[in-house]
């Protein structure tokens, strides 16, 4: 298993933030390499959310289904994905703070295939940064005045 956390601090109400990482039309809004998404199940909200995300990764598109396994309003939302040979799980949990809202993603890979406990660690850095640049996308949406 590889773990990575990355937090910021966003200064945007509590409930702003936990839409923007909750709900897949505001967080496809807030992260601009998301080309479409589209609902998979009956459930459009919440534990038992199932959707398809298509974003372009260094010009390739790459299609992802994710599923809310955990979904605390303005606490923490867990989406998971089980994607070519690893289990991405993907925890956002946000604290209020004095300075703003303290957001966390911690993201495990869980290899289930030789192939990719071999290039989940060879491909953890690209993902890292892309994750960094996602995590920065929300709080620039969450920042700028309408973003709600």
């Amino acid at each position: 298993m590889l773990t990575v956390e990355i937090s910021r601090t966003i200064n945007a109400p509590i409930e702003t933030v936990f839409r923007t990482v909750s709900d897949i039309d505001h967080f496809s809004k807030a992260i601009p390499k998301i080309e479409k998404v589209a609902i998979v199940s009956d459930v459009r909200s919440g534990v038992g959310t199932r959707f398809r995300e298509t974003r372009t990764i260094r010009g390739t598109e790459a299609t992802t289904e994710l599923e809310v396994t955990e979904y605390v309003p303005n606490e923490r939302v867990r989406l998971v994905a089980d994607s070519h040979g690893t289990v991405w799980d993907s925890l956002f949990t946000l604290k209020e703070k004095e300075e703003g809202v303290r957001l966390k993603l911690k993201m495990e890979a869980h290899p289930t295939t030789l192939l990719a406990r071999l290039s989940v660690p060879i491909v953890m850095k690209m993902i890292v940064a892309e994750i960094e640049r996602d995590i920065d996308a929300v709080k620039e949406y969450c920042e700028r005045s309408g973003a709600v």
